[in-house]
């Protein structure tokens, strides 16, 4: 239910934004972000994932095993690695991490017109 309700208060800000009611947007940021589930997924390390995008390796570790939440700001910016590691790889790194990194994450278009 209140997923729904969220979803809802965000529809309104929306609609009041684009009447001229209000000014500004305020993002969203998830309460939660499963960190361990994001790296698995793109098959990293916590070492290597830590690397790559800039975290501490201890922050992950406490991160995967409950005993710290990430902050709202790690939080975002975990939220933007899971939906697209190479745009963040690609303002992070430096080119060559970035070719890398289209070889490893390859984009969801590449993917679907690939034969099976």
């Amino acid at each position: 239910m209140a997923m729904f309700e969220d979803l809802k208060q965000g529809l309104n800000e929306v609609e009041a934004f684009l009447a001229g009611q209000q000014e500004g947007y305020k993002v969203t940021v998830p309460s939660q972000v499963d960190v361990k589930n994001i790296r698995k997924g793109l098959n990293l390390t916590q070492a290597r994932f830590s690397n790559l995008f800039g975290f501490s390796l201890d922050a992950v570790k406490h991160w995967e095993g409950g005993r710290r939440t990430p902050e709202a700001s790690a939080r975002a910016f975990l939220t933007v690695i899971a939906k697209n590691p190479k745009a963040v790889i690609a303002a992070l790194n430096p080119p060559r991490k970035l070719a890398a990194a289209k070889r490893r994450f390859p984009s969801k278009e590449t993917s679907r017109s690939r034969p099976s």
